[in-house]
């Protein structure tokens, strides 16, 4: 039988869930005990199964932690694996990301921080450089800071070409590399900022991109949850269009793609802005299967009413069987599961810490 390992990533620990029928869950945890766990992976290239972790300790600060069993044992390096140098003067708040290329580049991970920036590892998250170009990008001083820090968030790598690289930043927006890195230039053509005054609502940068997922399908075609607006790109981010019509609302921070099936994304749409909780009080999650023309909502086995959790940018997540299985967890402790692709959907374990990220993967 599957069987599928399930991170969450909390305010207070890794919290590790398997099951064979994704109906059963058994939960260990917490691993790095009151560490606030913005950033999980699972890295499943090179014949192994290793698990990434970017824990922030209040004492110790952030460090990144691998495991290669599965959470059983877990490893610290001796130094620091993401640093600052010291010409920077900037030092690590938080590491929001922790993105394993694709399997023409098996060493290579990419970590993305606060203050916003990028690492790259060569030697599977052991070590990690700091992506200069990216820094010193004459417009990174101009970028703002979201309401959680500065992070970059997001780091895509075009299955088709290694040397392309896209990464989101909030507030910066949406850059992309067409040489591995070695240059930037901002893409966010038909994004919206809405805090910015009318006259200034399309710039060239400074938006507030809350996630980007890659269709499967199509390697061109990427979706993004905006700060207010949902938007896709049919050419790897060069310009972007909104598909936010049938939403209830175009806020949120979520957005997760089929890991097969193209077409097909998943969003948890918030409020807005101001009113960062489930429209009408409800837990849904939505359903595109045509590239966003149409939403349908999922909800069956969901809370229907009087329901205020909120689920952030990592917590929506897929995993690779067969059919995909669909998660999420909130700001209430609370990871809901689906095995038929949000057709029907159950709890998987209630009263956590407020869930910051997940992922979900097959593993044995």
């Amino acid at each position: 039988m599957t069987e599928v390992l399930l991170a969450v990533g909390t305010e207070k620990g890794l919290f590790l869930g398997r099951s064979r029928d994704r109906l059963d869950w058994e939960f260990s945890g917490p691993h790095f005990r009151m560490n606030a766990i913005y950033s999980v992976s699972i890295d499943r290239r090179e014949g192994r199964t290793r698990l990434l972790v970017g824990a922030d300790s209040s004492h110790w600060g952030p460090s990144v932690w691998r495991s290669d069993d599965l959470g059983a044992n877990w490893h610290e390096p001796s130094r620091p694996a993401i640093r600052f140098p010291e010409s920077t003067g900037a030092s690590l708040t938080r590491v929001w990301q922790l993105q394993p290329a694709g399997p023409e580049a098996p060493g290579v991970v990419y970590a993305g921080t606060e203050p916003a920036a990028l690492f790259r590892s060569t030697d599977g998250g052991e070590t990690f450089a700091l992506v200069e170009s990216l820094w010193n990008h004459p417009q990174r001083p101009e970028w703002g800071a979201g309401y959680g820090g500065q992070g970059l968030h997001t780091i895509l790598t075009d299955p088709r070409d290694p040397q392309r690289l896209l990464v989101a930043v909030s507030s910066g927006g949406v850059y992309r590399s067409k040489d591995g890195g070695d240059s930037w230039a901002p893409s966010n053509t038909g994004l919206r900022a809405e805090f910015f005054p009318a006259e200034r609502q399309y710039p060239e940068f400074g938006q507030c991109v809350h996630k980007i997922a890659p269709d499967p399908v199509h390697p061109d075609r990427l979706y993004l949850q905006n700060h207010g607006g949902v938007y896709r790109s049919d050419d790897w981010g060069g310009s972007w269009r909104s598909i936010a019509d049938g939403l209830p609302a175009e806020f949120g921070f979520a957005v997760a793609a089929h890991p097969r099936r193209g077409d097909t994304a998943y969003l948890f749409p918030l409020g807005g802005s101001d009113d960062r909780i489930p429209p009408g009080h409800r837990c849904r999650v939505f359903r595109t299967t045509d590239a966003g023309t149409s939403w349908e909502q999922l909800a069956d086995g969901l809370p229907g009413e009087d329901h205020y959790g909120i689920v952030l940018r990592d917590a929506l997540r897929t995993d690779d069987a067969d059919p995909a299985g669909i998660y999420f967890g909130n700001r209430t402790g609370d990871v809901y599961g689906s095995r038929d692709e949000g057709g029907t959907w159950s709890l998987l374990v209630s009263h956590l810490p407020d869930v910051l990220c997940l992922r979900a993967a097959v593993v044995g």
